[in-house]
């Protein structure tokens, strides 16, 4: 390695490490983001009703039956 040998940081790692000096709650916000679509309790009895209510597709969704 050479005596003055910078690391390298990409463009992308270091707007990201800006980007959270600049606002250090975006980490809490972004969890609490998260929490409100995906983070929830599931309804199983729910999923087991919607699966055993689908109807299966047909290979060709466009195709008309014959008449």
């Amino acid at each position: 390695m050479p005596l003055f040998w910078k690391p390298y940081k990409s463009d992308v790692t270091q707007f990201i490490d800006e980007m959270r000096a600049k606002k250090p709650t975006l980490e809490a916000e972004q969890r609490a983001g998260r929490g409100l679509l995906w983070d929830r309790p599931q309804d199983r009895e729910a999923l087991a009703e919607f699966s055993a209510a689908r109807v299966p597709q047909k290979a060709y969704v466009y195709q008309t039956e014959p008449k």
